[in-house]
């Protein structure tokens, strides 16, 4: 029912370079699906205006011709018009107090909304997301940032060659300089003060296994949490292996009555559970956390415990990658979000205070709340290839018929939040947020 699609510049953070649809989908959308397609201008966006118009695109300075209109991050108040609908991440669905003003906005302007955190298949599992580049952009950072904090402690490493994430071209670029680093490790090993040298992943779903997939470039070795416990006690190790464990829900938490561990309690009842997963962290050299949380849940890293180890003289600890971002969350220390043009923090535990670089005494801490969009170009093409087959549907539907007759597929109805500017069933609950 749309006459024209609508692809919306970013203006939330200065380096978001990403777009929802790329020129490659355009195209094939223009083509195949002869629909319209007005993109946005920007100077900034990694793709360019010229491509979008090779792909059989018109270029605009605003999107007013529009009655769909897709981006990425959320939009300001000012951008909505009456009866259109929005497509993006617009992170309402817990009730973020930052973002119910504009929630009130579209509501008042009859808007719809179409998140894409909340389409998903019939097992809830998301079907349109970053978290596979959020991972794999956060991985690049904390190896980088653990080059930077080795040399600065004074460790002859071969990691200071490797580059902030969003300095590479391309992830492609970015795995040759890991593959580099990593034959360099097998072939001449590691600082024998640093072994053994561990890397904890927290959490396994898309965003560890994209920090998974990077940290496979260097020679890894994968071991269970209970084989951790008993790695220091070994007398030889190789010296040219990095060593990967993988932390589940039953590695880091327990029941606090002593009850055998269950997931599925633990996901219902978090208050009835503590972390555990203190016992660990001395034996880690790098933290990369990858769980979901909210105030329900345990913290993982606590201040009071980062206290009690440093305390104890300089930890093996040295880098902690927080790619989940929340914050004073599950890892305690991480006390804000990081930009990508000043993406480090030292965290002293000592004071519980930061400050921004690498340098100082304490845990390095990178806690960029926007990882994918330091692999723009890669990112945004493995977004739009799920995207794209709902575009046409969203298009051809016709968001004046009443809730129960809208066409759409179950995914895009189910993540339909707004319909004429009322909640629609599935989130009623958030009338309690306004």
């Amino acid at each position: 029912m749309s006459n024209f699609i609508g692809i919306r510049h970013e203006d939330k953070y200065k380096l978001e370079r990403r777009a929802p649809l790329t020129p490659k989908h355009v195209a094939r959308l223009v083509k195949q699906k002869k629909l319209d397609i007005i993109v946005q201008t920007s100077e900034k966006r990694v793709f360019t205006d010229d491509e979008y118009i090779q792909a059989g695109a018109k270029i605009a300075k605003d999107l007013k011709k529009c009655s769909v209109i897709f981006g990425v991050k959320e939009m300001p108040e000012s951008f909505f018009e009456p009866g259109k609908t929005y497509v993006f991440f617009a992170h309402v669905v817990k009730g973020q107090p930052y973002n119910m003003d504009m929630l009130r906005r579209m509501m008042a302007l009859k808007c719809n909304l179409i998140d894409y955190e909340k389409v998903v298949d019939e097992q809830g599992k998301r079907l349109i997301f970053f978290g596979r580049y959020a991972g794999m952009a956060g991985m690049i950072n904390s190896l980088w940032a653990l080059g930077l904090r080795l040399k600065e402690q004074g460790h002859d490493t071969k990691l200071p060659r490797l580059k902030q994430a969003h300095h590479y071209h391309s992830l492609e670029e970015a795995k040759n300089d890991l593959s580099a680093v990593g034959q360099l490790i097998a072939e001449n090993g590691i600082d024998h003060s640093l072994r053994p040298f561990v890397v904890g992943f927290t959490g396994y779903g898309n965003v560890s296994q994209g920090a998974q997939e990077i940290l496979g470039l260097l020679p890894v070795k994968e071991i269970s949490p209970a084989k951790l416990l008993e790695l220091h006690r070994r007398k030889k190790l190789p010296d040219n292996l990095v060593y990967k464990v993988i932390f589940k829900e039953q590695d880091l938490v327990e029941r606090i009555d002593g009850e055998p561990f269950d997931l599925h309690d633990y996901y219902a009842n978090p208050q009835n559970y503590q972390s555990v997963f203190e016992k660990y962290v001395p034996l880690l050299s790098m933290l990369i956390n990858c769980v979901y949380w909210d105030k329900r849940y345990p913290r993982l890293l606590t201040k009071e415990y980062l206290k009690k180890l440093f305390g104890k003289g300089e930890p093996r600890l040295k880098v902690i990658g927080d790619i989940s971002c929340d914050v004073e969350g599950s890892v305690e220390c991480t006390l804000k979000s990081t930009e990508i043009d000043d993406p480090l923090f030292v965290y002293h535990p000592d004071k519980q205070t930061i400050t921004m670089g690498h340098k100082g005494d304490g845990v390095l801490v990178m806690a960029v709340d926007i990882l994918p969009a330091e692999l723009p170009r890669d990112s945004s093409d493995g977004f739009a290839d799920v995207l794209v087959n709902f575009v046409k549907p969203i298009a051809d539907a016709d968001f004046e018929e009443h809730f129960d007759d809208l066409d759409l597929p179950k995914p895009i109805k189910k993540a339909l939040i707004l319909h004429k500017g009322e909640l629609t069933p599935e989130y009623q609950y958030m009338a309690d947020y306004l």
